[in-house]
């Protein structure tokens, strides 16, 4: 078989251990940093702020610390290839690995009785976590970027039947920030050959060894069809003997958040369990408690602001300043959602006419340059400013600050027997839907976040849409 040729962006993770030796070297420096800040500005060392003190008091004290903090953080696999890019692991690798150097600089310092003093520790560690961490968000907003563009992916081989593979290959590229790019596929004998989306390479499975070999695969992912018993499935594990890939199982799970999933072997079994979504109970009235008293500060706040669009909007034409449009809430009851008035005041005699244009989905007209949006309504679509007056909507229980987006009574009668799970939750003012493209998303991308948001919601996850909703909003992007 001829030697299968990867494309340079992805031969082999050289992009990973590049970025992996560029973060230690950043850590390097900020750790030395960290500890010459505390020792010059804090250390009980009167000869701290003199060049000689540096020589006899700084070095030997900050050159084994360093080392050895670094030597932590290795050993805690902050750098590893396999996981750069993965915010928990790092947050975790950090902060315990930071948090062991502490604690051993401390016992030392109180054994030898280490003229360094509390505050001295205190700064270094503090600062120096700060900065850790403050390191690794730019390596790995970095590694995203490039991962959007193609690059530096990590090649994986796909074993099992056609249809699943399609699936995994459609699926990672869509998530590139994953970092993971199917190059190669092995499927039974009868389905090999012809290509697989962008995957030109499908042959046999009993060629799994010479493609790995050949394309320097770092991961192999088991996918349904991949054999028809454990002995089979054993022998495909069997063939990678001798190749640096790392065999995973790809289970008939999709859209299931982390938190939610639990192994749990069971008499040789790997089982893996799945937490029931949190619809109700302590969280649902702790994110109703925070809906509440955000909206309130929310209003609070911002009513300079909404008294100002309010007064701009009706000086356009004279019309009114909110909007009131027949949306469906949780459990299927209609509310009246509220917004500022970004249109004409007769833009529904004007729908017919455009609806051949329409570049939404589904019962849900949009159009980029629809000619019934004034001229403060297009700079208040941009911003999601006309959704403001949508706060109210939230004091009243109507809606939640995150949450899916709250359909017409029209869509919600198409709906596909799956859809209603959309009901089981208060729709929001934004969500998955708005952080991940508003209105460029498909119907079909749409419904996916929303399904996902019902299953997965959690209070932390809130809190990250919020934030991630504030840059949406002020970028425009995907709003019209």
């Amino acid at each position: 078989m001829a030697v299968l040729e990867l494309r340079g962006s992805i031969r082999a993770g050289v992009g990973l251990e590049t970025y992996a030796a560029g973060a230690r070297a950043a850590d390097l420096c900020l750790m030395v940093l960290a500890t010459a800040v505390a020792w010059s500005r804090w250390s009980s060392d009167p000869t701290a702020r003199q060049m000689s003190g540096w020589v006899t008091g700084y070095l030997p004290w900050a050159l084994p610390l360093v080392l050895a903090w670094f030597a932590v953080l290795q050993a805690a696999d902050a750098y590893d290839t396999e996981r750069v890019g993965d915010a928990a692991h790092e947050l975790r690798a950090v902060v315990a690995g930071t948090g062991v150097v502490a604690a051993g600089a401390a016992i030392l310092s109180f054994l030898t009785r280490s003229y360094a003093s509390r505050a001295t520790y205190a700064i270094t560690f503090g600062l120096g976590i700060v900065l850790l961490l403050v390191s690794h968000l730019v390596v790995r907003r970095l590694l995203r970027s490039a991962h959007s563009r193609g690059l530096y992916m990590r090649p994986v081989v796909a074993v099992g039947a056609r249809a699943p593979i399609t699936t995994l290959v459609a699926e990672l590229e869509r998530s590139t920030s994953a970092g993971l790019q199917v190059v190669a596929a092995c499927v039974p004998e009868e389905e090999a050959w012809d290509p697989i989306g962008n995957v030109r390479w499908v042959l046999p499975t009993s060629a799994l060894h010479e493609v790995v070999a050949d394309t320097g695969a770092q991961h192999v992912f088991l996918l349904s069809g991949a054999g028809e018993s454990p002995r089979h499935i054993r022998r495909i594990a069997w063939s990678l003997e001798g190749t640096e890939a790392k065999l995973a199982v790809v289970p008939h799970l999709t859209d299931i958040a982390r938190g939610r999933i639990r192994p749990r072997p069971v008499a040789g079994l790997p089982l893996i369990e799945l937490d029931q979504p949190e619809l109700s109970g302590l969280q649902a009235m702790l994110k109703r408690s925070l809906d509440l008293v955000l909206a309130a500060l929310g209003l609070l706040l911002l009513s300079p602001l909404l008294v100002t669009v309010a007064l701009l909007v009706r000086r356009e034409d004279g019309g009114p300043a909110l909007f009131r449009q027949v949306r469906v809430g949780r459990e299927g009851r209609t509310f009246e959602c509220l917004k500022f008035r970004s249109m004409v005041v007769d833009a529904d005699r004007h729908l017919e006419a455009l609806r051949s244009a329409n570049e939404g989905h589904g019962v849900l007209f949009k159009l980029r340059e629809d000619p019934r949006i004034t001229r403060i309504g297009r700079v208040l679509r941009t911003y999601s400013l006309d959704e403001f007056p949508q706060l109210l909507n939230v004091l009243r229980g109507d809606m939640s600050l995150v949450g899916p987006r709250p359909p017409l009574p029209a869509e919600v009668s198409q709906y596909h027997p799956d859809m209603n799970r959309r009901l089981k939750v208060r729709p929001g003012m934004t969500g998955l839907w708005q952080v991940s493209g508003r209105s460029d998303l498909t119907a079909e991308e749409s419904e996916r976040l929303d399904l996902y948001y019902v299953d997965n919601w959690s209070i932390s996850q809130d809190a990250v849409i919020l934030w991630k909703t504030v840059r949406v909003v002020l970028t425009g992007s995907g709003a019209y």
